[in-house]
């Protein structure tokens, strides 16, 4: 039997954009930028939908979990990513490598989930108002969300553990800017095959399901809509959806694309500058989407900054 030699393995050599020293002096000042709005905006969602008593209700509850997923998804790689852009030594280590992949994951995965629960809050709302406020109640809110943030997490780090205890040989060297699970197992000189089969499993649960119920969903609310005799209650209904729906089709558009479509043996420097597009543009677009497209949350904004200056 050969030896394991995993245990000898401190540290990981994340590739990135090394060979493009150009295209890495314009993507600091670019991701910079973009992970302070992706901070600034996501935090600004929370504290408006903590502060305003008038967003104490189910959709901006989701809201507010999902821009803490954003904050928490960016963060897992982007402040390393942006050290490795401006330095040459470009190195992660083995535990560092495996917290970043089982968080990265885990966020990822549980914003595809709470997508689909934002999908059936609108549902209820528009289909069901009525009946909303039972159905979608405070403890069903809690449920719904903290099951998604747990199933997700006990799924990544079954991943993550699976993936890091097989053994690795030859050279360490991600061709990757962060510790991404399909090119860690690239490396892998034993069987992944378990490894494999858990995340297509997990492929499958976490984007076709959900995305068809979010599919769905959508088709009965734009049947309720459009049997709505008022044009000022279709336009209602249709705004309070519609950045849901822009959302929706950013992250799952964006995340299919990386994810779902056939992978070359070669890594492609433009696969990963798209992962660069949709990992740190699309948390980034997400408050934009939400704040230019809700009356409601522009209204709280202005409300919380006019009280926080009268305070001064």
């Amino acid at each position: 039997m050969e030896p394991d030699n995993r245990t000898e393995i401190s540290e990981f050599f994340l590739k990135g954009f090394s060979g493009y020293p150009a295209l890495e002096h314009l993507l600091f000042p670019l991701c910079s930028t973009m992970y302070l709005v992706t901070l600034l905006g996501n935090t600004a969602i929370v504290a408006v939908s903590i502060l305003d008593v008038r967003l104490h209700t189910p959709m901006y509850f989701f809201l507010g979990n999902l821009s803490i997923l954003d904050i928490c998804y960016t963060s897992t790689f982007v402040p390393l990513m942006l050290v490795h852009l401006l330095s040459a030594q470009k190195t992660i280590s083995f535990i560092g490598c495996a917290l970043q992949m089982c968080l990265s994951l885990s966020t990822g995965s549980t914003e595809c989930l709470l997508l689909a629960i934002m999908a059936y809050d609108r549902y209820l709302a528009i289909c069901q108002p009525l009946r909303y406020p039972v159905l979608m109640s405070p403890q069903l809110c809690l449920s719904l969300a903290g099951s998604a943030w747990v199933l997700c997490l006990f799924k990544s780090v079954t991943e993550t553990v699976i993936a890091m205890r097989l053994s690795f040989c030859g050279h360490h060297v991600i061709n990757h800017f962060t510790c991404e699970i399909l090119a860690v197992l690239k490396l892998a000189c034993s069987d992944t095959s378990v490894s494999e089969a858990l995340l297509l499993a997990g492929a499958i649960l976490l984007l076709p399901i959900p995305l068809a119920f979010i599919c769905l969903s959508y088709a009965l609310i734009l049947a309720t809509i459009l049997s709505v005799p008022s044009a000022a209650g279709r336009r209602k209904a249709f705004s309070t959806c519609s950045a849901h729906l822009a959302v929706v089709m950013l992250f799952y558009g964006t995340v299919i694309f990386v994810y779902m479509k056939p992978k070359s043996k070669e890594a492609r420097i433009s696969d990963e500058v798209f992962t660069v597009l949709y990992a740190v543009v699309t948390p980034m677009l997400n408050p934009v989407i939400y704040s230019l497209r809700n009356k409601e949350v522009k209204e709280a904004a202005r409300k919380v900054w006019g009280r926080s200056w009268t305070s001064k």
